[in-house]
């Protein structure tokens, strides 16, 4: 079954975003969980967690569901040390805010090397992080999220993904989620049936299917490999709407959080609808 959402509104407080979430006809969805524009917030209230609780299980979403994103300030991968640590102490932080919310995932934007370091020694600042916030906290999965390569972002290729994965010490607290723009853009073509078959199988080959913990699906206004990160509505931009078509009829994207996060809020709940037609749910 398929279970989608979009990245929804925290205002209010982070009890909020499942309500939101229900009024768009969402079966999962993202949000955040402190202001991504701020280093540091005010921690998480004991009536937030419990209201947060409850409303998931008022609205029938499952924590397995909703996939939390962390602040788009933080960079693991920064190659001076001051930076680093400060964006690890951020990242630590998101990680216990989501446990704190009962949640099971954290999606993430892996980092940039700022054309100051290699993108190997990049990707194991990255890891390092990603193994201390692990070492650090229970339970949650650490989801990396693909880039379009834009600038000296990490994270664009399949490889790189796997890389990470692979330095990963704890293997069942990694997983990873593709960005539809992110990939189309930096040169993973959907748009037909047979290149959405060999894009998705060159992911099993390189990640695997089973570090598949969730999908971000967005059109793109972005040219096929121009390693430009530009959403479009579902169907508006250059990947075209049958490409989402063939993902809601793939079955092993079942029981993940599927998640919008196209330009035009308006249009959420006729996307959402549309993907469940899809899907024949």
């Amino acid at each position: 079954m398929k279970y989608i959402g979009a990245h929804v509104s925290a205002a209010g407080g982070v009890e909020k975003a499942p309500l939101h979430a229900a009024e768009i006809g969402a079966g999962a969805f993202a949000l955040f969980t402190k202001n991504q524009r701020q280093w540091k917030t005010k921690p998480l209230e004991e009536h937030s967690i419990k209201a947060f609780s409850d409303h998931l299980s008022q609205v029938g979403i499952s924590p397995d569901h909703v996939l939390p994103h962390d602040s788009y300030l933080i960079n693991l991968g920064s190659p001076e040390e001051e930076k680093w640590q400060r964006a690890f102490d951020a990242f630590l932080d998101e990680v216990r805010r989501a446990e704190q919310l009962g949640l099971k995932l954290l999606n993430f934007h892996p980092g940039s090397h700022l054309k100051k370091i290699s993108e190997e020694e990049c990707i194991g600042r990255i890891a390092k992080a990603m193994n201390r916030a692990i070492a650090e906290t229970d339970s949650l999965v650490l989801v990396i999220e693909n880039t379009a390569g834009q600038g000296s972002n990490i994270g664009y290729s399949f490889e790189q993904l796997g890389r990470l994965v692979e330095l990963t010490e704890n293997k069942k607290r990694v997983g990873v989620c593709i960005d539809t723009c992110h990939a189309f853009a930096a040169g993973y073509d959907m748009r037909s049936r047979e290149a959405y078959g060999h894009t998705m199988a060159h992911f099993d080959e390189v990640v695997g299917y089973s570090y598949l913990r969730g999908m971000h699906l967005n059109d793109a206004k972005s040219e096929f490999g121009s390693r430009v990160d530009r959403h479009a509505p579902l169907g508006d931009g250059n990947i075209g709407i049958e490409a989402f078509r063939f993902l809601m009829e793939d079955s092993r994207l079942d029981d993940i959080p599927l998640i919008l996060e196209t330009p035009e809020p308006d249009r959420w709940a006729q996307e959402i609808k549309t993907l469940y037609d899809f899907a024949g749910t």
